[in-house]
């Protein structure tokens, strides 16, 4: 698969918070979270961040079709404390999608296993059994049957790479503008229809809930 990179024009942070330790901020959608392999991908949101705040350190990604919010830590010990509730799922994601097709159910578990397709890399694929364990909850937030789409809300238990959008794809509603999981969709965006809505954690320094949430930019 030939794929050119052309990121979003590198314009002014969008820094939602900001403090002695962490950073919180609105990602574009067609930029990647860290450096790709090769000079034409260096330009990445962490790259970018690092221009301002040469400390910051990617705690985690979001896929570089997905705009939204991302957290840097701006220590070390920071980032191993705001690692550790990733990995022990810990903290709360929402995510916005505009998916193809109706959804009957009002609400929903996707629970398929999850693995890389290692011959058509980055795509993933449904194994049983050797993908990985995931899960996505969704939740229908309204339907357009006149466009045949609907809005949805994903709250992913699990992190995989691409998992939001192959679960969507499997239960046969995949998300707009999805090149990867969608192609021959005859409605194609300009984008993906996916945006990191919200995220909350405890702050790894005084251990208060914090809550961040940035609008959907579609």
């Amino acid at each position: 698969m030939t794929y050119i990179y052309k990121p979003p024009e590198n314009t002014p942070l969008d820094i939602l918070y900001q403090d002695s330790v962490i950073l919180v901020v609105n990602k574009p959608a067609g930029l990647l979270s860290v450096p790709g392999k090769g000079e034409d991908r260096k330009d990445c949101m962490e790259r970018r961040i690092k221009q301002y705040f040469a400390e910051a350190l990617t705690v985690h990604r979001l896929d570089m079709a997905t705009s939204g919010i991302m957290v840097f830590a701006r220590n070390k010990r920071i980032h191993r404390r705001l690692s550790m509730q990733f990995q022990a799922r810990e903290v709360n994601k929402c995510y916005i999608a505009i998916v193809t097709g109706i959804i009957e159910n009002l609400s929903g578990r996707i629970d398929f296993p999850i693995r890389a397709d290692w011959q058509n890399r980055p795509v993933q694929i449904i194994n049983v059994e050797n993908g990985k364990h995931c899960i996505t909850h969704f939740k229908v937030l309204w339907k357009n049957t006149e466009n045949n789409a609907t809005g949805v809300e994903l709250r992913p238990v699990t992190g995989r790479t691409h998992q939001l959008r192959l679960h969507m794809q499997a239960i046969g509603h995949p998300i707009l503008g999805d090149r990867l999981y969608n192609p021959v969709s005859s409605v194609m965006p300009s984008r993906l229809m996916l945006h990191a809505l919200s995220l909350s954690f405890q702050h790894p320094q005084t251990g208060e809930s914090v809550h961040f949430v940035t609008e959907a930019p579609f």
